[in-house]
């Protein structure tokens, strides 16, 4: 059964000028043949489906439509062209604390939205200790709104969200405020309304949630329905696909944790030196993805080619390729040549290329340096390139470390 069918939906506004004030400027305005306006499209011809139980990750660049999307899904905005079918309850968590009035305290609006969502009196009354446990704030029920931190008032709608037992749920953001103790709570209720099959849009950037929670995903960009369907191919076309306002920027994330580094430690340590007779010169290194595409940042468990180009002024025999990886504070994550592999490359004269290929990104998140080096088989090198390379990880999963080590828990209880 479908709870959400989009048909050719588009949302578009009128940007007014800047407003006239005096007569002279309303004269003028009415002389004037061009319009007071510009129009902005918004959502252009989107077209999707939601089927019951299912849950719809919808991700894309800000700016991109979603919110505007949630909306008109919500009813609290209408379409400009197209048609939005909606079968079930609806409870949306939109905007921060929207419909909630801040001269009223935490018990009041509780009272208040569940007047909205059509609940009786005896039902309201019965979520309400459910609703302040959930957030947290059942010592701040009768302090008014406009006295409560921002996250104070995330952890309270989404608590009266969830409690009015929705058939589908709409939520923006969810998980771009509050702490990680609220961040969990959300997940032990989204594992709860899997369980109970419930129809869920859930916009979002975290492209760990999507890929824990949700069965497809709609990927917009600029207004337009660029990719829908099965997860792991949406989010590849959102990584890498998208152009250059694709989710993996060529910049450097925010690292935390035992990856992290000061600014001042990145620039002591990534000093080019470089060395060797020149015999085979390396004239680039490109990062290339597993679409062939050109880059220096790259989801952890992703293949990674590093391509080493180089040039022979002369027919040289046996040289010997290596790559060593670096974490930024200098320690050595990993080296290896195409001697150690047993590749051996017999001969190079002229241009050419040789890649290493990493099918699966080990590395959990952070930035690293690439030593390159071409030599003889007697460690005569020919060009050594130390730490003038990097590339940037970016974490997929929830692990924690420097590497994703492949493992499995088994127990003796199962």
């Amino acid at each position: 059964m479908k709870m959400i069918e989009v048909e050719h939906l588009w949302k578009e506004y009128r940007i007014p000028h800047e407003k006239r004030n005096t007569a002279f400027e309303v004269l003028v305005g009415l002389l004037d043949t061009k319009k007071g306006y510009e129009e902005f499209t918004a959502l252009k011809d989107i077209n999707f489906s939601v089927e019951k139980g299912e849950w719809l990750g919808v991700i894309g660049p800000n700016g991109s439509g979603k919110s505007t999307l949630l909306k008109i899904i919500a009813n609290t905005i209408r379409p400009t062209k197209g048609r939005v079918t909606v079968n079930g309850r609806i409870t949306s968590f939109l905007e921060l604390g929207v419909g909630f009035h801040p001269d009223l305290t935490a018990l009041e609006n509780i009272r208040l939205y569940g007047t909205i969502m059509d609940f009786s009196d005896d039902a309201i009354e019965e979520r309400v200790d459910g609703i302040l446990d959930f957030a947290g704030l059942k010592p701040f029920a009768d302090t008014k709104l406009k006295n409560f931190s921002s996250g104070m008032i995330v952890r309270l709608a989404f608590s009266t969200a969830i409690q009015t037992d929705p058939e589908i749920l709409l939520l923006d953001e969810v998980l771009a405020v509050g702490d990680m103790d609220f961040q969990q709570k959300c997940f032990s209720v989204f594992e709860r309304y899997r369980q109970e099959d419930k129809t869920v849009v859930f916009v979002t950037h975290d492209m760990i949630a999507v890929k824990r929670f949700c069965d497809r995903a709609l990927l917009l960009n600029h207004g337009e329905q660029v990719a829908f369907g099965e997860i792991e191919e949406v989010i590849d076309e959102y990584v890498y696909g998208v152009g250059p306002e694709a989710a993996v920027q060529e910049s450097v994330p925010v690292v935390e944790g035992a990856n992290a580094v000061e600014p001042s430690v990145v620039e002591d340590v990534e000093v080019t030196e470089r060395w060797g007779n020149k015999r085979v010169e390396i004239t680039d290194v490109k990062f290339i993805d597993k679409f062939g595409n050109e880059r220096t940042t790259f989801m952890s468990g992703d293949l990674m080619k590093i391509r080493l180009l180089y040039y022979a002024p002369e027919l040289v025999k046996d040289p010997i390729f290596g790559v060593a990886i670096y974490k930024v504070d200098g320690l050595e994550c990993f080296g290896t040549n195409t001697e150690l592999k047993n590749t051996p490359v017999e001969s190079v004269d002229g241009v050419g290329h040789i890649d290493l290929i990493i099918e699966k990104i080990p590395m959990i998140e952070g930035k690293f340096l690439v030593t390159v080096a071409v030599h003889s088989n007697d460690n005569i090198p020919y060009d050594w390139l130390d730490k003038k390379h990097s590339f940037i990880v970016a974490r997929s999963g929830r692990d924690i470390g420097l590497f994703d080590i492949p493992c499995k828990w088994k127990s003796d209880k199962t």
